[in-house]
């Protein structure tokens, strides 16, 4: 599980985007894509070649058009790769209707091609502090395939009916010719939401969303908001600090999540599908963060479940967030698990975060299986056999979104390890105020502490045969060691 997303501004200093750029040779991350690979992505994104109902190939020409729907996307200013389009309206008779475009990666990949092969071995987009290295060409991710504003786009588009209280009716799936008419960002949404001049498909965001919480915390979800780092300068120094995602950024992210879960309800009702999937959490881990819980401060009464303290935090508090980032070690032992018909689907089958059946279905554009998601659900939504080149597909799926997620997650704790090493590389030898996180339960010497300022969490060490370090409890520290590259930081007790 990641620990951190960090974010570097155009300004950060050379040498540690010297650091960084060596780091992707380390960890031998392509820089581009093989020449045949490229060559297909530009001759498919001239054209598509839109995979049709009979196996036969369709063009834009023939796909129904949906352009009229007012789509829009939402995302991080300057996203180029826009995987998702929504408009959200009232139903007339009561409840609401939801429209998701999701970008139709399918029709711009050939199955088996280089373009292919070159997916499989990418398997998801990474994301660095200073670039991301794509999973598809850019002149597909950001250009023909992404759902770009004033654009005409194949898409995969979703049609999600709600009751009032927020619950899904009914799902239907089918490809379409869409056309967004404004890419949005979350800072100018959440603007517009909380002076109340939204117009209705966009106030519809905050009104879904709220109710899909609702619905989150009926099924005893878990919705963690681990606040991101962010690199700021100040007084001519970079430091951290902690960016807590805004309401809309969880809203947004309700409309993704229910289509997930309708996705997963249309393969299983089909027989055949991929779904993400998460054990509960042992007994033992929660008792463990309910120690880390009394040791930092925070009230959690014996009768609040898990899920429900979760929702009472603040990421921008220091313990809180130092908590919330514990709480990721619940998340960990997520899978994929295939059905392919020859069995009934498996009865566990369920993402305990989720709490409820659920598939990655709306980032074709930075995630391999989603694609496949896609032609799944296309397929059961109408009563249709799979395509073959999915279902020969399925049963490698999961091993090789693993092997992607674990380069992912590589990635990410090595980028934490530099930018943190990388800001505090000239004050080694300083002390800071921090707070205990962890202890090593075989060596109570070894833990982890967070910084208040900056805000840096790292491994803290006392002396052999030291004494055990206080868990939650306020310490000073030395940074012992900090250079970009070579040594993470380190921390002792001062």
């Amino acid at each position: 599980m990641p620990r951190l997303h960090m974010h570097v501004t155009d300004a950060a200093d050379a040498p540690l985007r010297a650091a960084l750029h060596e780091l992707r040779g380390t960890l031998e991350i392509p820089h581009h894509f093989p020449p045949t690979a490229q060559a297909e992505a530009e001759s498919a994104a001239r054209a598509p070649r839109i995979p049709a109902a009979d196996g036969a190939v369709a063009t834009e020409h023939t796909l129904e058009d949906a352009t009229d729907l007012p789509l829009f996307t939402l995302d991080p200013p300057g996203t180029l790769d826009l995987d998702q389009a929504l408009f959200l309206s009232r139903r007339p008779g009561g409840g609401y209707r939801v429209h998701y475009a999701i970008a139709d990666v399918a029709s711009f990949v050939t199955p088996g091609g280089a373009l292919d092969a070159e997916a499989h071995h990418r398997v998801t987009t990474l994301y660095f502090p200073d670039e991301r290295v794509p999973l598809h060409p850019p002149v597909l991710s950001e250009g023909a395939a992404s759902l770009l504003p004033d654009r005409d786009r194949p898409a995969v588009l979703w049609q999600l009916d709600l009751d009032a209280e927020g619950a899904l009716t009914s799902t239907s799936v089918r490809r379409a010719l869409v056309r967004s008419r404004a890419a949005l960002d979350y800072a100018g949404v959440q603007r517009v939401l909380d002076d109340e001049t939204a117009e209705e498909p966009l106030a519809l965001l905050r009104e879904i969303g709220l109710l899909r919480e609702g619905q989150e915390v009926a099924r005893g979800a878990i919705s963690l908001q681990v606040p991101e780092q962010e690199i700021v300068e100040h007084d001519g120094r970079y430091t951290l600090a902690y960016r807590a995602p805004l309401p809309a950024y969880g809203w947004n992210a309700q409309i993704s999540l229910l289509t997930g879960m309708a996705a997963a309800q249309l393969m299983l009702a089909s027989g055949t599908g991929i779904l993400r999937t998460l054990p509960s959490a042992p007994d033992g881990s929660v008792a463990r963060l309910r120690l880390t819980a009394r040791a930092l401060g925070i009230d959690w009464p014996h009768h609040t479940s898990y899920s429900a303290l979760i929702r009472t935090l603040d990421p921008r508090r220091a313990d809180h967030a130092a908590f919330l980032q514990d709480c990721t070690a619940l998340l960990r032992g997520a899978g994929y698990t295939v059905f392919d018909g020859s069995a009934p689907p498996p009865a566990d089958a369920v993402h305990a975060a989720v709490a409820a059946p659920y598939a990655h279905a709306t980032a074709p554009l930075r995630r391999l299986v989603d694609r496949y998601t896609s032609e799944l659900c296309l397929a059961a939504s109408a009563g249709a056999e799979p395509p073959a080149w999915v279902r020969s597909a399925l049963p490698a799926l999961p091993r090789e979104m693993e092997t992607g997620t674990q380069r992912a997650n590589q990635v990410e704790r090595a980028c934490v390890d530099l930018v943190e090493a990388a800001l505090l590389r000239d004050r080694v030898g300083e002390t800071f105020e921090a707070l205990v996180v962890d202890i090593q339960d075989k060596d109570p010497t070894h833990g982890t502490v967070h910084l208040y300022d900056p805000a840096v969490i790292g491994p803290v060490e006392t002396a052999p045969e030291g004494p055990a370090l206080p868990l939650g409890h306020h310490i000073q520290v030395r940074l012992a060691e900090a250079e970009p590259g070579r040594a993470p930081v380190r921390f002792t007790p001062a």
